[in-house]
């Protein structure tokens, strides 16, 4: 027979952290492997969208998304920031933040052309990478704060370098960028004429004193920078699949038009939810919302530190990297397979973020748990 996949099929592996959810559903045990956040929706943002399906919002909307979800977005970032933001011709929203990054590499990028990841990466952002036929290069961090230096991104460069990805706060190593960093990062880019993606989405998941700082918001890089985000994390509303990006409007009708050949729009009555949300819950929202998740860091840093699975702490998101050398196995996936059936409790091994071999001892854990759940998932760890 000669029909059958395509060459394309390598593109799309299936990654390691659903393949970790599922050996977890197969014996049973406690998921802190994907960053599902299964803590509670906020009402408004669920009566948002309810009010909307029954009032009819039910249809396609405009490819940018509904100019209520858009304006939404404008209003949060003058609020939060003191970014000015055009909603008619700087927002796009798609379906997540996932899929608006698609939509931009489709938009900004050829095949063959290179993008900068620091790693470790987030495996989405290489797969995605790939899938357009674009290259990824990488920037190595180095633990336990995941630093980096201007030697790193020199070596990196080439005559087909494009774009660097910024993702801050960062998964899987709870990274957030400084503003020394960042500025560095923006000479970098002016000077070699690149775009700046970035991946947000974690804003909010903040610990100490800790400041999200907006890549857009250092001067000279505004135009060349593709600003991805989205509520999927904060809301807790993982599967509603709306999140968006803020460009210059030189680039933001062709990602539009790609959103619309791909996805046609993010679920119309999801997007009234997500909108009635950015407007309504304040700072008050976003500040308990760190204070919980800090105290569920606590929780599983400890957990591990007991458990001899020394962790790197982070400064935000919502996972932890540990040093797992101490579990037999020869790679990481057996460390975390023999965790798994020794304990129940799923991890992602670290070889899911990393081009080579550097991840092996690593291996990342996800807090983002009601507490019972992440109460008897230390307990087991710390069993260990």
């Amino acid at each position: 027979m000669s029909i059958g996949l395509s060459e394309r099929r390598q593109w799309v592996l299936q990654s390691e952290i659903r393949n970790m959810s599922i050996e977890c559903e197969r014996i049973g045990g406690i998921n802190l492997a994907q960053g599902v956040c299964d803590t509670e929706v906020p009402l408004v943002v669920r009566c948002g969208a309810q009010k909307a399906m029954d009032e009819g919002v039910n249809t396609y909307t405009h490819y940018a998304g509904l100019m209520e979800l858009r304006a939404a977005i404008a209003h949060m970032y003058q609020r939060t920031y003191g970014i000015d933001v055009d909603p008619e011709n700087e927002i796009i929203a798609s379906a997540g933040s996932t899929g608006v990054f698609y939509c931009a590499c489709l938009a900004l990028l050829d095949p063959g052309d290179e993008v900068i990841l620091f790693e470790p990466y987030y495996g989405y952002h290489v797969q995605t990478l790939v899938a357009t036929g674009c290259v990824p290069t990488y920037v190595r961090m180095q633990p336990p704060d995941w630093t980096f230096f201007l030697k790193d991104l020199e070596d990196a460069i080439t005559p087909k370098t494009r774009g660097i990805m910024v993702n801050t706060p960062a998964n899987p190593s709870g990274k957030v960028f400084t503003q020394d960093e960042l500025k560095l990062i923006a000479d970098f880019a002016e000077r070699y004429d690149l775009f700046v993606f970035t991946d947000e989405i974690y804003e909010h998941f903040l610990y100490g004193d800790t400041k999200h700082i907006p890549p857009m918001t250092l001067p000279g890089i505004r135009e060349r920078t593709i600003t991805i985000s989205g509520v999927s994390k904060s809301f807790s509303i993982t599967g509603w699949r709306v999140g968006y990006c803020i460009c210059d409007e030189r680039w933001s009708q062709t990602i539009g038009y790609f959103n619309d050949l791909v996805y046609v729009c993010a679920p119309a009555p999801l997007q009234i939810g997500v909108a009635k949300g950015l407007v309504e819950l304040g700072d008050d929202y976003y500040r308990k919302l760190s204070i919980e998740y800090a105290a569920k860091r606590e929780k599983i840093c400890s957990a591990l530190d007991h458990a001899g699975l020394t962790p790197c702490i982070p400064q935000g998101a919502y996972y932890v990297l540990a040093d797992i050398s101490r579990l037999p196995g020869k790679d990481s996936k057996e460390k975390v397979m023999h965790l798994l059936e020794r304990t129940g409790v799923a991890c992602v091994p670290g070889n899911a973020f990393y081009h080579d071999a550097s991840g092996e001892d690593l291996a990342r854990f996800c807090f983002a748990k009601e507490d019972q759940v992440l109460d008897e998932a230390c307990r087991r760890l710390e069993d260990l």
